[in-house]
């Protein structure tokens, strides 16, 4: 299982870079970015910057959109980064929640999303694509029909999505930590790539949830819950829109839904942040289950338990006080105890010789 952190942009710039610079150095493989031009800064500038200050990190958004970015200006960013830095890219993408909803927009089509998909990751690999009713690819890029240098993640929570990610998508994301929605969504993708005519093992697994790490007594997993309960209002929005399409008549596992029942709005200007006023809702029960809080012991038991359901990669969201403190216990108390291979370098990295002066 490889371990990655999920980092918001927030200025300054240089303390997001830092932060993915000792993420690296304690053996953590990927660094994912939330995608929000109005609320933090433009992560794609940022990624910039953390390739030059890193090896092998693999970095990218978890997750974008297809709705306020050009499909090939997206494209064109990772294809620029792949040739900068070597093939240290990928691509997490869903229907649209913090970026779109600020800017008084609704999340994409299920459609769009799959066209998205397509296009973003053919472009990025330097391969030509079919779009607008024109063939087009990027003159400088160099081609692969081999391994993608960057792979495409959907995102996803409700039944047509997760559908979608097992026909089209590299991985599939899921942002929460519960080992019962999680074996519920992974079976639904892996169930949708085999009718899709796939290799179901081909399409990766991430699981995403604040991760913080406490001393063992009662006090501090109280603090760790108020440090994470933001995350339970983050995927009550998503929850939100799942009902409203299904219901909650079990279209859907009831523990992803019934939570949702004292939601009352949500205000974007506290969106991922320890302390959000309009996470009062969510539970005790519903932090512990979606999120990893509690000793070393605690965390590589849930971890075991998510590998077990064929997680490939764990992603820590660090929106909370603890962060480099998060990273230094995972390094000193988790990491030796998982099965983990060498640190993930995406087929065809340079490492180090794939950096500019």
């Amino acid at each position: 299982m490889d371990l990655g952190v999920v980092l918001q942009n927030t200025a300054p710039a240089s303390r997001v870079v830092e932060l993915a610079r000792q993420a690296e150095t304690f053996g953590f493989t990927h660094a994912w970015t939330f995608d929000s031009h109005l609320l933090w800064e433009e992560p794609y500038v940022v990624y910039s910057a953390i390739l030059q200050a890193t090896r092998n990190i693999v970095v990218g958004p978890m997750v974008t959109n297809p709705l306020t970015r050009d499909w090939t200006v997206t494209a064109s960013s990772y294809a620029t980064l792949n040739e900068m830095y070597g093939p240290r890219t990928i691509c997490g993408i869903g229907r649209g929640d913090s970026a779109v909803r600020t800017l008084a927009g609704r999340p994409s089509t299920l459609a769009t999303l799959r066209s998205a998909v397509h296009v973003i990751r053919e472009l990025s690999n330097g391969r030509a694509v079919e779009h607008n009713g024109q063939t087009i690819r990027f003159p400088w890029a160099r081609a692969t029909n081999e391994d993608n240098r960057t792979q495409v993640w959907v995102a996803a929570y409700g039944p047509k999505a997760l559908q979608l990610a097992g026909e089209v998508a590299d991985g599939f994301i899921l942002q929460l930590a519960d080992p019962d929605i999680a074996a519920w969504t992974i079976k639904f993708v892996k169930e949708a790539a085999e009718r899709a005519g796939r290799d179901p093992d081909s399409v990766k697994i991430c699981v995403a949830a604040p991760a913080y790490v406490t001393d063992g007594s009662a006090a501090g997993l109280e603090h760790a819950r108020a440090q994470c309960r933001w995350f339970g209002g983050m995927v009550g929005n998503h929850v939100a829109d799942i009902v409203g399409r299904y219901g909650a008549d079990g279209a859907v596992p009831a523990a992803l839904t019934e939570y949702i029942a004292g939601r009352q709005g949500y205000d974007y200007n506290e969106h991922g942040r320890a302390g959000n006023s309009h996470a009062d809702f969510v539970p005790d029960e519903i932090v512990d289950r979606f999120c990893l809080l509690g000793g070393p012991a605690d965390h590589l038991d849930r971890l075991r338990e998510l590998e077990d359901l064929g997680v490939d990669q764990f992603a820590l969201y660090l929106q909370h006080d603890a962060k480099e403190t998060t990273l230094r216990a995972y390094a000193d108390h988790v990491m030796p105890h998982l099965n983990r291979g060498p640190a993930a370098v995406v087929p065809g990295s340079t490492g180090d010789a794939g950096r500019t002066a």
